[in-house]
């Protein structure tokens, strides 16, 4: 059965705030450090360095009544600012009892949809859902701490694999941060061909996969890509986006432009603990014609008649 959701208009105020909070954080730390380094004394910037440092390693808990409180207001406002809707392709295919493998694409500079899938939204017919990102993020001063208050964590396979042996089901954007590199104006392109790791962990644990696209990311900023190998090269060490955006006054805040998640039926896979490398291909070429046909069946509904996914 197919159930379409969307998110309700609210304060905008609150939605700057929200998302101030969700991605300021490298803008607020970058002007930060660079007020501190030019107009203060360096015995100063030294202790405001050590702070920032101590900042970063403090442990923060998405379980105190504070996290919590902020979690709800930033997925709230957030879904509300674009504002995001949600496409299910058939509701009654999830089970509460079972955890799934969601593949979010794409990741553009920031994967904005994946809100509308979380606890907090309530749109989801289970429970439990956590969302992966690089390891690299939480050591951002201000934004590691916001996403952990948010349920965010590292996307590090032993981790995938004890939260899906939890009962948690978890989302990841496969093409990672390197699928910044392929971005171009007037197409979707997804780095998948090379990712078959998260086909393998949920193969190996018996996981159903979930294809997941969202329309409209690619214009919820203006950016520019750092061209050059070397850049490229630095991606894959740092793991942060290689790229430059901007809203029309140079904040991180986005442009308010409609989100359209669609959310294919499971693709189950038999408990394997392990499989060949062809039986991965095999489940994981199922996984990009279904993402494919999502994207083709989807995008007239999500207003992108004229846009093409390619899949590098």
């Amino acid at each position: 059965m197919e159930k379409v959701l969307r998110a309700k208009s609210c304060n905008c105020f609150k939605s700057v705030v929200a998302l101030a909070l969700c991605v300021g954080g490298i803008h607020f730390s970058l002007v930060f450090i660079l007020f501190t380094l030019f107009f203060l004394p360096l015995s100063k910037s030294l202790l405001i360095f050590a702070l920032i440092t101590v900042f970063m390693v403090i442990p923060v808990s998405k379980n105190s009544f504070l996290a919590q409180k902020l979690s709800r207001f930033i997925c709230k406002h957030v879904c509300s600012y674009f504002p995001i809707t949600l496409h299910l392709e058939d509701a009654e295919a999830f089970h509460r009892d079972q955890s799934y493998v969601f593949g979010y694409e794409p990741h553009s500079v920031f994967p904005f949809g994946i809100f509308v899938l979380l606890d907090n939204i309530g749109f989801m017919p289970i429970s439990k859902i956590r969302f992966l990102v690089s390891s690299a993020s939480f050591y951002i001063p201000f934004l590691g701490q916001v996403w952990t208050w948010l349920g965010f964590t590292s996307v590090a396979k032993k981790n995938l694999i004890s939260l899906l042996a939890s009962g948690h089901s978890c989302i990841i954007v496969p093409g990672g941060n390197r699928e910044t590199l392929f971005m171009e104006h007037g197409s979707e392109n997804v780095f998948l061909k090379e990712r078959r790791g998260f086909v393998r962990i949920a193969m190996e644990i018996g996981h159903p996969l979930v294809p997941v696209f969202c329309f409209g990311l690619t214009n919820t900023y203006k950016w520019w890509k750092i061209p050059g190998k070397l850049v490229q090269n630095l991606t894959r060490f740092i793991k942060i986006n290689p790229i430059i955006f901007w809203e029309m006054f140079r904040s991180p805040i986005p442009f308010k432009n409609p989100l359209y998640v669609v959310v294919s039926r499971p693709i189950h896979v038999n408990k394997n603990p392990k499989p060949t490398t062809d039986q991965v291909a095999k489940v994981h070429s199922e996984f990009l014609e279904a993402l494919q046909d999502l994207f083709e069946k989807h995008k007239a509904k999500a207003g992108c008649t004229n846009l093409e996914l390619k899949i590098v």
